[in-house]
């Protein structure tokens, strides 16, 4: 059935051995052992030649030197379809190959070589040539004319005198791979098409949400000091709404963060953070509500500055979560101590919050850090949604932190997180002079400044009229949409403009930039005022240019604080 040129193994067949005199007998019988013991392993050769020649698990082509098939083999015959018959001495594996992919490896080996070949077998031939066994994928046609994926070899067949006789060709089916690589690749395409929309689910729901929360917690802000006062049953109903606002609010947040850090869409910058002011501002807004509790906070004081690398915003996040459970599950008049020490491994340091809270039992602690799972404190009296720490050991992970805790019923609990060391920053000329610049802004003689707010949302942009009515040296412009905002611009030279994102026409990213692409504009800043609290979004607001970006619901302070920093740029900029 096989036509085999050249063969590749030749037996050799002894003659009956001669008569020897005695003296020889004994050499004779060794060399006869030597003889047969060369003849088994040439035939148990030839056993392995034929199992592999007859295999149908591989496709096994041997060609002349001139590239002509010579040998067609059964697991050849099986993939392609033809008869070895059919094919020995007839044509070469280039005719069974997909023509425009030996057209292309002809001429890439052309360039390679630096030489002329003409395309079909004789490119391989070269290749296998200069001895190197090629191995590559390419696309078989069988004699039916349907194709099929195979990943081939090829080696030189050489003689005694290393002069090429031949090739050798071993080729392997790849449909199930390509097929399994292929469903691979749908199915992470379907996976990343899936995260892209829940993210974008994500950004309008924030928004969805935040729009109406904006009005609610904006405007009982200024009824709450407002003049005249409110009322003292007024004064309890207001609470009571800031309150349930801010929670929602923070159920919004918590639960954007979680499904944001899942999907791998948070961004960290990593960088030096001084231990010590991040613990300052964690005091600042947490101690009131512990004083309200009557419970006691103490802060490590530090006697040199301690810097560790973190996400400055997302390690305040940790901190103040830690912080706001130790405060809100602590017992009446409890305490609460923030203690630093050396970590393990070395070169990081453990920051521990320690509370006199009612503390955790073992199958308790097996619980913590599962998300909406709030370990018995379902029914307290205590708001919660059980995704914060949650949130946080994620936060830390993320920043190559570790997290624990350790508790104890009826003592109370510490939870600790464990961060690398850094060394301290680096201050340039130009941060060292910004650094000392006053924080407040001085509203002494100043004339009237302008500030346009390009918003189409009736209840935000009364909001934002009444908060710069309390400003006496400030006057609002208002624009219902982005082009009207920017013809505004054009004409008054406001000093800031407020601009909300989403806007009928053309939205508030691409406003601004037409006003950062014109001279007369180009100067003024302009602060983002949006209901999208998406990380990815911030980020690209902010990288197209707006001076800062605030979030809805408006906090007063916040606002205000914001309203001063980007007037004194604007001064800056004029002067």
């Amino acid at each position: 059935m096989l036509a085999i040129l050249p063969p590749i193994i030749e037996i050799n067949h002894y003659d009956a051995p001669r008569v020897w005199s005695s003296a020889h007998t004994a050499m004779q019988g060794t060399r006869m052992l030597e003889a047969t013991m060369r003849e088994t392993a040439l035939l148990k050769a030839g056993a392995l030649q034929n199992a592999i020649l007859t295999s149908a698990n591989f496709s096994i082509i041997a060609t002349d030197e001139k590239g002509i098939i010579q040998l067609f083999n059964v697991g050849a015959e099986r993939m392609l379809g033809y008869r070895a018959a059919e094919v020995v001495d007839k044509i070469s594996p280039s005719d069974i190959h997909d023509p425009h992919e030996v057209m292309a490896r002809a001429e890439a080996l052309s360039l390679e070589l630096k030489t002329t070949i003409a395309p079909g077998f004789e490119a391989l031939a070269f290749k296998a040539s200069r001895e190197i066994e090629d191995s590559y994928e390419l696309t078989y046609i069988r004699k039916d004319g349907s194709r099929f994926p195979a990943i081939v070899s090829i080696t030189a067949l050489r003689d005694d005198a290393e002069r090429i006789i031949g090739y050798l060709l071993i080729g392997t089916d790849n449909s199930v791979r390509k097929l399994v690589d292929s469903k691979l690749n749908e199915a992470m395409a379907a996976a990343d098409k899936a995260n892209r929309a829940k993210t974008d689910f994500l950004s309008s729901m924030s928004h969805e949400l935040r729009t109406p929360l904006n009005a609610i917690l904006g405007f009982a802000q200024l009824m709450e000091t407002g003049a005249p006062a409110p009322t003292l049953s007024q004064k309890r109903n207001l609470e009571q709404i800031l309150k349930a606002g801010w929670y929602l609010l923070e159920l919004i947040n918590e639960v954007l963060d979680l499904a944001l850090i899942e999907s791998g869409k948070v961004t960290l910058s990593r960088e030096p953070v001084s231990l010590a002011e991040v613990m300052l501002e964690c005091r600042a807004m947490i101690e009131p509500q512990a004083l309200q509790r009557g419970i006691v906070m103490t802060f490590p004081r530090f006697e040199l500055p301690q810097f560790i690398s973190a996400d400055r915003t997302r390690l305040k996040q940790v901190l103040i979560n830690l912080l706001f459970n130790a405060v809100k599950y602590n017992r009446p008049q409890g305490s609460v101590a923030v203690e630093c020490a050396p970590g393990l491994p070395p070169g990081s340091l453990r920051i521990s919050v320690r509370d006199t809270g009612a503390g955790l039992a073992k199958e308790q602690l097996a619980q913590l850090f599962q998300p909406f799972n709030r370990i018995g404190k379902e029914t307290g009296a205590e708001e919660g949604t059980g995704i914060g720490l949650v949130v946080t050991k994620r936060l830390v992970e993320l920043m190559d932190g570790t997290i624990g805790v350790d508790s104890a019923v009826g003592v109370g609990s510490a939870f600790w997180v464990e961060m690398r060391l850094a060394s301290a920053p680096m201050l340039s000329f130009g941060d060292a002079e910004h650094a000392a610049l006053p924080q407040t802004v001085r509203q002494g003689s100043r004339p009237l400044r302008t500030v346009l707010y390009v918003e189409d949302n009736p209840a935000n942009l009364d909001l934002v009229e009444q908060l710069i009515a309390r400003r006496p040296d400030l006057r609002l412009l208002s624009a219902p949409d982005g082009r009207l905002g920017v013809e505004f611009a054009r004409v008054y030279q406001p000093d800031l403009i407020l601009m909300d994102i989403n806007l009928p026409g053309i939205s508030g990213i691409e406003a601004m930039q037409i006003l950062r692409a014109e001279p007369g504009t180009a100067h003024i800043p302009i602060i983002a005022l949006s209901a999208n609290a998406v990380p990815h979004d911030v980020e690209r607001s902010l990288e197209a240019g707006f001076f800062s970006y605030l979030t809805k619901p408006i906090k007063v302070e916040r606002f205000m604080e914001a309203l001063d920093m980007a007037l004194k740029s604007s001064h800056k900029a004029l002067a």
